[in-house]
């Protein structure tokens, strides 16, 4: 590797990438599983939407701690005294981009008004749409479950039937009406779940509406072609309308007050395996790049620092806390694992922490609950299964296996943890690293490989015995972590586990109606202990970001919700 190190670093500039001269801002994905709001689930898509399509809040982006801020509403929300009446006005002269779906006005974008959200919100929640999403509305607007459970016998789905809490009170006026008090409604506007989308586009289209997105954001999609490359050109609509978004004057940069997006074209590369992904962002093929645990003595010291040979060329390296928490789950349907907590708790007791740590670089917190450190009702307290080998036999033998032995086979226990990101070198290691965390007690772990979309369906459709996922929080607030083991949210929710627990669900529908206090953080550390004593989950690590980036890419920052934050970032001819 040195000397391939050695030889790229000589390399020259690559060639101008595009006919028209305008310089490209250089990123990875992973394979897009599409372009609709109301599916974006996985980071990817979570990525993709947020540069074309936009929220009635964003995130500020230069600000810490998290803040929202009008991004399509005109103010922050008004709210009445019982925090159960939302008002937002939106702002005018906000248009759609141009698309042939918009035949009233022969294929030139329309103004957003009022009703889209209303439509948009309404899609999320009909059971047709299949979004994964409607956890953070079920139960907290006036009527929107009624619409629901209309819209499973309704063909089509009725969108112009009446829901009480969900009204346009005027072209761009918007009235939300809550069941019970939701502090977090603000953070839940700013996610991708709650863009707005055009009803023509999505009628137009029908099926293929999720790979031709329409949206008011700052990016269109330029070309797509599936797992290989997709290009984003700025948005003409934001030339071409009164509608001005400008850098923050406070910002710290040289580019403060300017106009929006700074880059004017993106092009993201599907690169499943880091070392490609390493030796491109080495050859100035890509602007920014996530520091691998394969390149990590490539690229970082002891002092975990970037390397002098690379910080001479001007390459800057980031590192920061996650807001993420990575886990390998059992799905509680399941036969074996699901109905066996002693047997969770003996696989729980055997994954060691220290030799995880280790693999991982150091790129990793430990954790002791789902809640990430920094955040809110976050637990200090000791985790109740540590790495224990003797306590992890003992447990497995009461749990009716001795030795490993499956008394209804007369063999080993046999279990499959189902794996996303099949060409990942790094995914595969971490899979045989934890098949020997349980060849130590005598348990059989067989890695299953999928591509991504395969893999998040076989979660979704409950076919997964164990598998490994990384959840990065939707907003900074203990209850979207909790949330991942409601009862309510089991698949194709958030609860990809399909835990269910009578005394956790009490605590969390207490402590989601509650803002921050003291009480709210007890509530929520209790509800942690309980979710660590039944361990429907053996929670791996929270995760630190190492990224490297080309002197060219200005004003980036990372951000743990990063969607739609492009439009601040520049590039340098």
């Amino acid at each position: 590797m040195a000397s391939l190190v050695a030889l790229l670093l000589g390399c020259g500039k690559p060639p101008a990438e595009a006919p028209d001269g305008i310089p490209a801002l250089r990123l990875t994905t992973a394979r897009i599983r599409g372009f609709d709001p109301a599916h974006a689930g996985d980071q990817a898509s979570v990525v993709a939407t947020g540069r074309i399509y936009e929220g009635l809040l964003q995130y500020a982006y230069w600000d810490r701690p998290y803040r929202v801020e009008p991004l399509l509403a005109a103010a922050m929300p008004e709210v009445s005294a019982d925090r159960l009446v939302w008002r937002i006005s939106l702002r005018k002269g906000i248009f759609f981009s141009d698309d042939p779906c918009f035949a009233a006005t022969g294929g030139k974008g329309r103004e957003l008004v009022a009703q889209d959200v209303v439509y948009s919100l309404l899609r999320i929640a009909d059971v047709k749409v299949g979004s994964g999403g409607y956890w953070v509305f079920r139960g907290k607007i006036a009527g929107l479950d009624e619409f629901r459970e209309a819209s499973r016998s309704a063909v089509p789905t009725d969108y112009g039937r009446e829901v009480e809490g969900l009204r346009a009170t005027g072209p761009h006026e918007l009235e939300i009406r809550l069941t019970t008090p939701y502090p977090q409604l603000p953070w839940v506007l700013a996610m991708p779940y709650a863009f707005v989308v055009p009803r023509e586009a999505v009628e137009f289209y029908g099926a293929e509406f999720v790979n031709h997105p329409v949206g008011t954001g700052p990016y269109v999609l330029a070309s797509a072609k599936q797992n290989y490359r997709y290009e984003y050109r700025a948005n003409p609509k934001w030339m071409e309308t009164a509608r001005v978004e400008t850098m923050p004057a406070h910002a710290p940069t040289p580019d403060a007050g300017k106009a929006l997006p700074l880059a004017k074209r993106i092009v993201d590369s599907v690169v499943g395996d880091p070392s490609t992904a390493w030796l491109m962002f080495l050859s100035e093929k890509l602007d920014l790049t996530d520091v691998s645990r394969d390149q990590w003595d490539s690229i970082i010291t002891a002092e975990k620092e970037l390397r002098p040979e690379l910080a001479e060329r001007g390459i800057a390296l980031s590192k920061s806390p996650q807001m993420s928490i990575s886990y390998v789950a059992f799905n509680m349907d399941d036969p074996v694992v699901g109905t066996n907590k002693l047997l969770r708790q003996a696989l729980t007791c055997a994954f060691d922490s220290d030799a995880w740590m280790e693999f991982q670089n150091g790129r990793m917190v430990k954790p002791n609950g789902p809640v990430p450190p920094g955040v809110a009702g976050h637990s200090d307290a000791e985790p109740p299964y540590r790495f224990d080998l003797v306590r992890a036999k003992r447990l497995l033998a009461e749990a009716g296996y001795p030795e490993g032995q499956d008394p209804a086979t007369g063999r080993r226990l046999k279990l499959t943890l189902e794996l996303g990101a099949a060409d990942n070198p790094e995914a595969r290691q971490a899979a045989e690293l934890l098949a020997s965390f349980l060849e130590r007690i005598g348990v059989v772990l067989e890695p299953s490989y999928n591509n991504w979309p395969a893999f998040l369906q076989k979660i979704e459709r409950r076919q997964a015995q164990m598998f490994s996922l990384t959840w990065i929080g939707d907003y900074p607030d203990a209850q979207n972590f909790l949330q991942l083991f409601a009862s309510e949210n089991a698949s194709p929710g958030p609860n990809r586990a399909n835990y269910r627990s009578d005394e956790f669900d009490r605590l969390y529908r207490e402590l989601v109606a509650l803002p921050e206090s003291p009480g709210r953080e007890a509530l929520c550390r209790e509800a942690t202990a309980v979710v660590m004593e039944d361990c429907p989950w053996i929670l791996t690590a929270h995760p630190m970001a190492f990224s490297v980036r080309q002197a060219r890419l200005r004003n980036h920052q990372r951000h743990d919700f990063s969607w739609g934050m492009e439009k601040y970032w520049s590039v340098a001819d």
